[in-house]
């Protein structure tokens, strides 16, 4: 070999190993390439955490990609229907609850109208950070899904914000699903609201227990208040509810008593760590125990006779539409009183319900009845009663015009006498004394229609006969001629003026509108005798004194008093149902113990029987009506309570008597301040004759021109 040669082959570089596997190392102590040492193996644990690792980085991901989806696919979707659903709340005029009309017990109030500590106390308990933290508070989620599961109580986690997206945009329903659109729009609700306006839509539709949604429902179903008046401590109590409302409800779960003053304490608790109460006002307060639990305010009883007389107030007045009365919210404080509300359903009951036995009677099946009090001074309806129950009985005998009003009517007839200055046939100024011929069946004179000769009740004549005598015993005969003396449709229009509508059935301008075919309602009457109590002077006749919605009130129709008709018309006429009470057919009625005034009266057939009565401080119509329960159709009433027959000086004016003596009880009894139009004064009674001359009373017969003779033969009637 050539030095040229081992040259080159020593420079060579030595095989590679790695590349020619085949080679094998001359040194025996040098490892095989086959059998270098390798790393060291990974344990099982490092792997498996780093899977986790990187599953929970997924899931990250996946989570941070469907949020963003969600934020971009999910919108804040309109109200739920039981969110925005609302009651209208009826009240009282004292403001306490009659009743609600629908389904859901809520109304809805402005923020501003809660009082600033009620506030507080609603955020000690739910979310103390409010205010200043995010829509959502994941730390809060995952400790509350924490405590769940280790058995520390079932916990929602979820902020004020997310608990109002689900009552007012969702549901209640425990889902993934739900919980995800909750999550994503409480985001968006935040950045689109006012921290305000979700806190107000959170006290509006958070449930408190007792059927009540709402801070207001609340404030009335456990004290019987408006949110407005509530305390600290009440307002504690009623956050307090929000965790567990049935649980809490101390009235009626009072084993859980110690449970509830901590939950209290709790909250006022809170209030004091966030500066909203300082130490000593937290020690000065006491535990506000709620009014107990009372059945749901619902149409039942006269209730719903009330409701359904205030509705057909509003929207007859156009106050409100049927469309808004629907759609709830609205706060409706009514005139009733309910002190005289209770006395006039006591003296119905008395005087006629407990005393129905259609076993022994079989008429008692088809009495019905219906009263209305109204205060003249002020055309207030205060007390009403519509049936023996509103589920039972739907129509209002209060409100509906389908009996004839009967000799109720015939003041009308005097009164627009004395309006008109009318005079007689033989030209007398009608007054209380002026002489009419009540014989039975006597045809009117001066009428140009066709012949009109109303009978009597029982047919009875009465020959001559004053006019005041003549409306205590309801001659017919006699009120027949007065209105063609009169002009019938002057008596029409003076018994609208009165208070009658316009469009009341069968009021027509003929001699018969003296008898009363007339159908108007108990309601109606009651506001045509206040104005006669009044002096003549009208008020708008009310049912309701005030209605807001969201707080803001509606406009109500004015209700100052009115002349409609004169004073000495309406006093003279008052003067002469004085009379009927004293000596006439309305006597029953002086069981009142006070100065009255009132007219009986009986529909045709006897399907009606009234009493029409007033004190200077109260006018109250009352009717009892036959009906058949299960045709509908008007029946007589002769046979009912164990009575031959039903007329307006039985149980009607019975009634009218103890409500009245009830109702007033405590009142010095006022007499009636009477204006009378001239020659109504009581004349002096000259010497009567020894013996009975031709046209006295005695004869039963009117001789010829006895309408022109003084009325002084016969006791007048009493101013």
């Amino acid at each position: 070999m050539s030095p040229s040669s081992r040259s080159v082959s020593a420079a060579a570089p030595p095989p590679d190993p790695d590349a020619d596997p085949a080679w094998e190392p001359r040194d025996p102590t040098l490892p095989s390439p086959r059998h270098r040492a390798r790393p060291p193996r990974r344990s099982l644990p490092r792997r498996l955490l780093r899977a986790l690792l990187g599953l929970l980085l997924l899931g990250a991901l996946l989570a941070a990609g469907a949020l963003t989806a969600g934020y971009l696919l999910i919108d804040i979707p309109a109200a739920n229907a039981a969110a925005v659903a609302q009651s209208n709340l009826y009240l009282y005029r004292d403001g306490t609850v009659l009743a609600r009309d629908g389904d859901v017990n809520r109304e809805n109030v402005r923020l501003d109208r809660i009082p600033l500590t009620v506030r507080q106390a609603v955020l000690a308990a739910e979310d103390r950070d409010f205010h200043t933290s995010r829509a959502v508070d994941p730390k809060a989620m995952v400790r509350a899904a924490w405590n769940t599961l280790t058995g520390k109580g079932r916990q929602s986690g979820s902020t004020i914000t997310q608990q109002y997206v689900k009552n007012y945009y969702l549901g209640q329903e425990q889902t993934l699903t739900r919980k995800a659109r909750e999550f994503v729009i409480a985001i968006k609700l935040e950045r689109e609201r006012s921290k305000d306006e979700i806190l107000q839509g959170y006290l509006n539709t958070s449930y408190f227990g007792r059927g009540a949604y709402g801070l207001q429902a609340a404030a009335h179903a456990y004290y019987g208040k408006g949110v407005e008046e509530l305390g600290t401590a009440e307002g504690a109590y009623l956050a307090a509810l929000l965790k567990a409302p049935s649980a809490y409800d101390v009235t009626t779960r009072p084993e859980n008593r110690p449970a509830v003053l901590a939950r209290w304490g709790y909250v006022l608790d809170g209030m004091v760590t966030e500066g909203w109460l300082t130490a000593a006002e937290r020690a000065a307060l006491r535990f506000p125990d709620p009014r107990p639990a009372r059945s749901s305010a619902g149409l039942s009883g006269q209730r719903g006779y009330l409701v359904q007389a205030a509705r057909e107030y509003l929207t007859g007045r156009r106050i409100v539409d049927e469309k808004t009365l629907a759609a709830g919210g609205l706060r409706i404080v009514t005139t009733i009183d309910p002190a005289r509300q209770d006395a006039l359903v006591r003296a119905v009951e008395d005087r006629v319900t407990h005393r129905l036995d259609p076993a022994a009677h079989p008429a008692d099946r088809y009495v019905r009845a219906g009263a209305v009090a109204v205060e003249p001074a002020t055309g207030r309806v205060v007390a009403l009663y519509g049936g023996v129950g509103y589920t039972e009985q739907y129509v209002n005998n209060a409100t509906r015009r389908d009996y004839q009003v009967g000799s109720t009517f015939k003041p009308f007839v005097f009164t627009a006498a004395v309006q008109g200055g009318a005079r007689t046939q033989y030209g007398e100024p009608i007054t209380p004394y002026t002489l009419y011929d009540g014989t039975d069946r006597r045809p009117v004179q001066g009428w140009p229609g066709a012949p009109y000769d109303p009978a009597n009740e029982d047919g009875e004549s009465y020959g001559e006969i004053p006019v005041g005598a003549a409306t205590g015993l309801s001659v017919n005969a006699v009120y027949a001629q007065m209105a063609v003396d009169v002009g019938p449709a002057r008596v029409r229009r003076t018994a609208v003026a009165l208070g009658l509508p316009a469009a009341t059935p069968d009021l027509t301008a003929s001699p018969s509108i003296a008898l009363g075919p007339a159908t108007a309602s108990v309601l109606d009457m009651a506001r045509a005798y206040a104005t006669l109590a009044a002096h003549g002077r009208r008020g708008e006749q009310t049912l309701v004194s005030s209605v807001t919605r969201d707080g803001e009130p509606l406009a109500l129709p004015a209700a100052g008093l009115r002349r409609t008709v004169g004073r000495e018309a309406a006093d003279t006429t008052t003067a002469v149902l004085r009379g009927v009470v004293e000596s006439g057919t309305g006597t029953a009625a002086q069981a009142a113990g006070r100065p009255a005034a009132g007219k009986t009266g009986t529909a045709e057939d006897d399907k009606a029987a009234w009493f029409a009565g007033y004190t200077p401080e109260l006018a109250t119509v009352v009717a009892l009506m036959g009906q058949d329960p299960e045709t509908g159709r008007q029946e007589p009433l002769y046979g009912a309570l164990g009575l031959p027959r039903i007329n307006g000086g039985g149980p009607p004016a019975e009634i009218w008597a103890r409500f009245t003596r009830e109702a007033l009880a405590g009142r010095p009894a006022r007499d009636f301040d009477l204006r009378l139009m001239p020659g109504a004064e009581l004349p002096a009674v000259p010497p009567v004759p020894d013996g009975p001359r031709e046209g006295a009373y005695e004869t039963g017969e009117a001789g010829p021109g006895a309408a022109r003779r003084p009325a002084t033969r016969r006791p007048a009637p009493r101013r």
